[in-house]
This record gives structure tokens, sequence and C-alpha cells, in this order.
């Protein structure tokens, strides 16, 4: 089997040498090549992985780019995604794994053998973990208007109702099938990437491996979660997005690429209601944390936020997305 594994660095060049090294322990029996994409970081970061690569002997599998401009994680995975492609042989599955994560032992092999093993799938992901070996959430349901209800109003009784729907949160130990898996380490059939095109480079970051995954569904792929391959996942380190850093705002392109998401998958009718049903349910969910004097964790301003890049004052175009 060959794994062909895309890692797009942006200033995080020390996590990603760690990652690459996690992936230089584990080389045994999937053969592995690695294209890293600096994704113009303007910070040394192409010198810094450049130099690693030499002096840890890793040039023989692994190979650095960079790229023109900083186009957000859909658009770096591209540069890599076409590289492998263009190659006389290119790999029989393609790898997305994040710089700010490193694999444990055997999670590569594990992921590339489900995938040869079972010809309907096409997309699979791992298990992601903190540094403790605790679980993070990393399988889910497509985002649909009913994930934005049971989001905002966030009521037991409610999610109970939607359960064909939404999340269950619960974090299984066998492989299921799902209906998309965390980008932070997905792989799938270089198959895929023929059929249904690239990542969706519109996308500056988020809801683009969602998007990705709902187009392999549309064309017959399954996805699976495969929880037996374990990543460890330093969340946001390379977005800045981080369970800390609830204090800071929401950046504008999450809001942008929600509102993408909706509108190019399901319409303006369903991009309405989700929108329509999310914030109805938060600000109900505020008003009861108000009056019951609980604290919330949600960034600020996430309730102006979200109506202010709402299709109801955004309006219903799908422009690519940009970092603001």
């Amino acid at each position: 089997m060959n794994v062909g594994i895309s890692i797009v660095n942006y200033k995080t060049a020390e996590l990603t040498i760690e990652c690459l090294r996690s992936l230089s322990h584990d080389r045994k029996k999937t053969n592995i090549s690695v294209i890293v994409v600096d994704n113009d970081s303007q910070d040394g970061s192409f010198y810094k992985l450049s130099a690693a690569v030499m002096s840890q002997g890793w040039d023989d599998w692994v190979t650095i780019i960079a790229s023109a401009e900083n186009g957000g994680f859909a658009y770096g995975n591209n540069v890599a995604i076409r590289s492998f492609l263009k190659q006389k042989m290119p790999p029989d599955f393609i790898y997305l794994l994040n710089p700010d994560a490193f694999i444990r032992t055997a999670a590569v092999d594990i992921l590339a053998d489900f995938l040869e093993q079972h010809p309907k799938v096409g997309i699979v992901g791992s298990r992601i973990e903190n540094d403790d070996g605790t679980p993070q959430l990393s399988s889910f349901k497509f985002h649909t208007a009913m994930t934005e209800l049971d989001r905002g109003f966030s009521l037991a009784v409610m999610s109970k109702m939607l359960a064909p729907w939404v999340d269950s949160h619960t974090i299984v130990d066998q492989a299921e099938q799902t209906d998309w898996v965390s980008g932070a380490s997905l792989m799938a059939r270089r198959e895929v990437f023929e059929q249904v095109g690239l990542l969706d480079e519109a996308y500056f970051m988020y809801f683009e491996e969602t998007d990705f995954c709902l187009q392999a569904n549309k064309a017959g792929w399954e996805c699976w979660y495969v929880p037996e391959s374990k990543v460890v996942h330093y969340v946001g380190q390379s977005s800045g997005i981080t369970s800390e850093a609830m204090v800071k705002r929401m950046p504008s392109y999450w809001f942008d690429s929600r509102r993408r998401y909706f509108l190019k998958n399901y319409g303006v009718i369903h991009a309405f209601f989700a929108d329509l049903f999310w914030l109805k349910g938060f600000a109900s969910w505020r008003l009861r944390n108000l009056i019951q004097k609980k604290p919330h964790n949600h960034p600020p301003h996430l309730l102006k936020d979200s109506f202010m890049h709402s299709v109801l004052v955004r309006g219903f175009k799908t422009q690519p997305v940009k970092n603001k």
C-alpha cells in the first residue's frame, strides 16, 4: 500500500517537525511519502522545516513545498494532493494530517488496512485524542437545519426527539459508519478525489472536510470512523481557535464557511431555516442562562456575529471565503 500524506503548515514549524518525527517512528508496513506545504507562513517556517528534514535524514520520504499564498486549509492540502495525483505512480490513499497532531503506533497502517479491506469505503478517520489519551469528538452527522436547531436550544428533550439527525456525543470504541470525520486525520482513496474533485478552496478554514465527505457520500462512497487508529491533536494550535480561547471572538471566516456550506449543499430555503433555528435557539439558551445565572463557555458576541453573518443579513450568494 502506498499512502501520500499531506500536512499544511502555517507558522507551526516546531509542531510540524514533531508530527513528522511521529511518522518517522512508524514507517514499518505502509509505504508513505509526505508533502508538507508551508502556507506562506512568512516566519521562516519553510527554512526551518527544510533544515529539519535534511538534518534528520527524512529527505527520502518528505518533501517541503512553499505555497504562493495562504489560501487556507483546503488550498494548502490541494497543493499536495495535486502533486500526488500527478506522480507517475500516484498513491493508493491520500491522508490529510494536521501539523498540530502526532500519530500513535500504527495509526496510518490501520486506516490504510481498513480501506484496503472495505472497497465500498472511500473515507476513514481516526480517534482523535488529547495528550493524556482522553478522546475528542471526531465522528459526526452532517450539519443540517436539524443539527442547528439542536445546537441552538441545547435541550435534552429536544436532542432526544432529533436523535436520528443529530450527534449523540457518544464516543464509540469500535469502527462505525458515519457522515463525516475530523480533517485532523482523514484518509481517502485516490479514486474519491478523482471522482468528486479536490477540497473546495472557496472555504478558507472549517467545513471543508464536511463538504468533501458530503460530496463523496453523494457519489456513493461510505465514510467510517476507525478508533483503533489513534492520533493526538493539540486542538487549534494551527488555527488559533482552542477550547481555552473562548474569550476570543470567533473569526469571520468560520461564519462565512458555515454559510457557504449550507447554501452550496442545501439551497436558500434550508440555509434560511438553519440560521433561523440556530439564532432563535441560541437566543433562548442565553436567556435561560441569564435567568438562572449560569456561566457559559461560548465566545463573546457569538449571537450578534451569527446574525451579522447569516443569510438574513449577508444574502444568498456563495462567495469564496477569505481570511479577514
